[in-house]
């Protein structure tokens, strides 16, 4: 699994064996020009079979066991080492800054700048959590060094041309935008799930405007404007913008585990207009009551300005009907267990804030929900080395494993990648499935 220690402080991950745990394999006439382009049963030549057995185990998912076909020769993908290849930090600190106390610290910076409220607000903050993500962080890599997962000097990967990322893929955001000049559909003889069998290529309107499920144990491929996206087993999505919620709504589920990373509105997106970004108004209409399941876990990924984090603390989960129950940390580190930005830093912090609640509603089905799980715990870390791509989270399927039942549903929103066991919606939802981001290795 992705967790590959665990301690009181939280958990060091492998994000990219995660990735690669979902065990992208294809028959080698699908991996060549001319070859076949069925992904039919996976029991036929012509499929992706995935296995969730590679060098850290499986999954932690019920139903994920997968027959393997063995006779079929297969070229199996892997995510691309090198966007994980952070060998040294964005910017060094001197051991000095990273050590100094947090009252002289604070005094100092004020001393040189004049901060505003928002950057008051932050310092604050920061000072109530700096020792515990320092020393929270300091355990975890001692770990990662001793079982050597992490590695104080740490080897030059290979030289590989790193395809560069917006290059790839089509502009799933723009045609989410163009689908709504599209001819209105009407609901009553419009399917609500399209489940991917036999043919990988799926036609524009169907695609973005039903939900799409892949529902074997193989792995299936869509092709979208030309270009090919790998779905993993027993996952599901719908690529639209917020405007386009419905088919969702259709789908008819309601999830466990609901896990938001909201383009929050920031000074350096409007600049960039790299990605568009939401309001909190926008934000609080997303569904949230009418996906959510009893007891439902809710977790929110917030950026590091405060005045998201009481906005989602304050105002989204009340608007929802969710209790706070925690606030987690991701920390960013190097392959060599340094942080990625000094922790002192006065601009980006080298981690990123997690707000836990949970659904309230009815107290006898939240009982029988919550037995057998244990309760969520106040202040965690996660720690792991992050993805050079722009917002490719962590996965959260092994750190929330002991926190809620098995054969759960789990839904992701604004997602740009997919899951084995996931339902995951948003406007770049195949972002991250691009087979370019993968490399072919020829099984033996």
């Amino acid at each position: 699994m992705s967790v590959v220690h665990r301690l009181t402080a939280g958990w060091l991950v492998d994000h990219l064996s995660f990735i690669n745990q979902c065990g992208y394999e294809i028959c080698d006439s699908l991996a060549y020009p001319g070859g076949v382009t069925s992904t039919g049963d996976c029991h036929a030549t012509s499929t992706f079979t995935a296995t969730f057995s590679l060098r850290d185990g499986p999954i932690p998912r019920p139903g994920d066991a997968v027959e393997r076909e063995s006779k079929t020769p297969k070229m199996r993908y892997v995510f691309r080492e090198e966007f994980f290849d952070v060998s040294k930090p964005h910017i060094a600190a001197a051991p000095v800054e990273q050590l100094c106390c947090e009252v002289s610290l604070t005094e100092k910076r004020k001393r040189k700048y004049v901060f505003n409220q928002g950057e008051v607000d932050a310092l604050e903050y920061h000072s109530k959590i700096r020792k515990f993500i320092w020393e929270g962080t300091l355990h975890l890599v001692q770990e990662g060094l001793k079982s050597g997962f992490l590695h104080c000097s740490t080897a030059e990967l290979d030289c590989r041309k790193s395809v560069a990322p917006g290059h790839i893929g089509c502009g799933l955001a723009e045609l989410c935008e163009m689908a709504k000049q599209f001819p209105a559909v009407n609901e009553s003889d419009h399917q609500a799930v399209h489940v991917l069998d036999d043919e990988t290529s799926v036609p524009e309107q169907d695609l973005l405007s039903c939900v799409m499920e892949n529902s074997s144990n193989c792995a299936k491929i869509v092709v979208l404007m030309g270009q090919k996206y790998l779905v993993p087993p027993k996952s599901s999505f719908l690529l639209s913008d917020i405007s386009c919620l419905q088919p969702l709504l259709n789908y008819k589920k309601r999830y466990d585990v609901i896990v938001i990373d909201p383009p929050w509105e920031n000074k350096s997106v409007k600049r960039s207009n790299r990605y568009s970004h939401l309001s909190s108004w926008q934000i609080k209409q997303i569904p949230v009551p009418a996906l959510a399941a009893p007891n439902c876990l809710v977790v929110t990924w917030v950026t590091n300005r405060q005045k998201h984090l009481r906005f989602v603390k304050d105002e989204l989960y009340p608007h929802w009907s969710v209790k706070t129950l925690a606030e987690w940390h991701w920390v960013k580190i190097t392959r060599a267990g340094e942080f990625v930005l000094p922790l002192d830093s006065l601009h980006k912090k080298p981690y990123e804030v997690l707000v836990l609640g949970r659904v309230q509603g009815d107290v006898k089905e939240a009982l029988r929900k919550s037995e057998d799980v244990l309760p969520i715990p106040e202040h965690k870390l996660i720690v792991s080395v992050p993805c050079s791509l722009h917002s490719h989270k962590p996965p959260l399927t092994g750190v929330l494993a002991e926190f809620i039942k098995p054969d759960v549903e789990c839904l992701e929103l604004f997602a740009r990648n997919l899951q084995p066991g996931w339902t995951s919606w948003g406007n770049e939802v195949l972002k991250f499935q691009h087979i370019d981001y993968f490399i072919p290795l020829q099984n033996e």
